[in-house]
């Protein structure tokens, strides 16, 4: 079978609140939304011509009248809202159950262990930004050369350390450390190295981000893949994700080097599946309420979609979507509980409306039945209603 599909995740990209929004304190939350009524409306013609606008109502995106791809979009129906999660959930794999969150920093035993297995002492141990807590703490810890541990809204550990005090693969050895400590009850999703370098009021994260995941508690696309020795080939932290399983990626610092990475593998990939995760919208502009740089963001999508989709082949099935909301326009710098766009492209897809998805499961049993895997545990595939006989 020569079948390719796509999977391209909007890190971040949510296009308004959902469901149980509120129970999540996410009232109000509307990514794209927000983002493009603060600037009036932005004009995106080749999303337009996707059918974005025919998603929701978006401030300068305008319905198509002939979208070129079937359009819709998802609810989370998983407890959670950060990235593993949605990507779990995309891919057959809602949790019934949170990870655990610590707002008020980790417990102290948790990271006196910590400290005992790296040899180093920590400062921090609280929920921060990850730029405010370097201008608090950065110079501290050069001189001292203590690990600055902190956390946010989110299931996460993270380490950060200057590259110049702490060499990467010693921060690396930590974070390993930090994940073979972190089990249940304290089985926090993500342990994540946070390297950076310069000096104060100047501290920049360095591109050698590394995120340590829980592994998946049960199988995934990727596995059924597997099984069936489909190809299967990550871009973006997606490996990182699912704790490298079944999965191996070519990270991107960027968006636009994301971008590029995906359309060399539509050039280059007989069959298979690609997964990207395009990270930006999220990581340096979403956590930072950052609309200038979202909307920039938005831009530089809609003038790399014609180059991605020109690689598109007569057998491929191409999925824009996201995996949770960071609406840089309200006071939390923190990700939000949002639906999430669809837009599934392709020669042999039917432009049609497939509504509000109740998960985002339904994403990963549609690739699953194209690329001929067994059925995932959770969705309902809609390749019933796009695909052209």
């Amino acid at each position: 079978m020569s079948r390719r599909a796509a999977i391209i995740v909007l890190d971040g990209l949510g296009i308004g609140p959902a469901h149980d929004a509120d129970a999540y304190g996410d009232t109000g939350s509307d990514t794209l939304g927000n983002t493009l009524r603060t600037a009036g409306g932005l004009r995106l013609p080749h999303l337009e011509a996707l059918g974005l606008g025919n998603c929701a109502t978006l401030a300068g995106v305008p319905p198509a009248a002939a979208p070129t791809a079937a359009w819709g979009t998802c609810q989370p129906i998983g407890a959670g809202k950060d990235s593993t999660t949605g990507h779990w959930e995309i891919c057959g794999l809602p949790l019934d159950h949170p990870f655990p969150t610590y707002p008020g920093g980790f417990p102290p035993e948790v990271v006196a262990e910590f400290a005992s297995r790296t040899g180093r002492a920590v400062i921090g141990n609280k929920a921060a930004s990850g730029t405010a807590i370097l201008d608090e703490l950065g110079e501290e810890h050069r001189r001292t050369g203590a690990w600055i541990v902190y956390t946010s809204a989110d299931s996460v550990f993270q380490v950060a350390a200057h590259q110049d005090v702490v060499p990467l693969e010693e921060l690396y050895a930590a974070c390993q450390a930090a994940r073979d400590l972190l089990r249940p009850p304290h089985g926090v999703s993500r342990v994540i190295a946070r390297p950076f370098v310069g000096s104060p009021g100047a501290w920049t994260r360095t591109p050698h981000r590394k995120d340590y995941s829980s592994p998946p508690p049960g199988p995934t696309l990727l596995d059924r893949l597997a099984d069936r020795h489909v190809p299967r080939l990550g871009i973006g932290k997606v490996d990182d994700l699912f704790a490298g399983r079944n999965i191996a990626s070519v990270h991107a610092a960027t968006n636009a080097e994301g971008y590029h990475l995906i359309s060399s593998a539509l050039e280059a990939m007989p069959r298979g599946l690609i997964f990207a995760n395009i990270l930006e919208f999220d990581q340096s502009w979403g956590h930072r309420n950052d609309v200038t740089g979202f909307l920039g963001g938005l831009r530089e999508l809609d003038k790399a979609l014609p180059g991605m989709l020109g690689r598109v082949r007569e057998e491929d099935l191409v999925i824009f979507t996201a995996d949770h909301g960071n609406d840089p326009t309200t006071p939390s710098t923190d990700h939000s509980r949002e639906r999430v766009p669809l837009l599934a492209h392709g020669p042999r897809i039917r432009p049609v409306a497939l509504g509000e998805r109740p998960t985002f499961a339904d994403i990963g049993q549609t690739v699953a039945e194209y690329l001929g895997a067994a059925p995932l545990d959770a969705g309902r595939s809609f390749l019933g209603a796009i695909l052209d006989a």
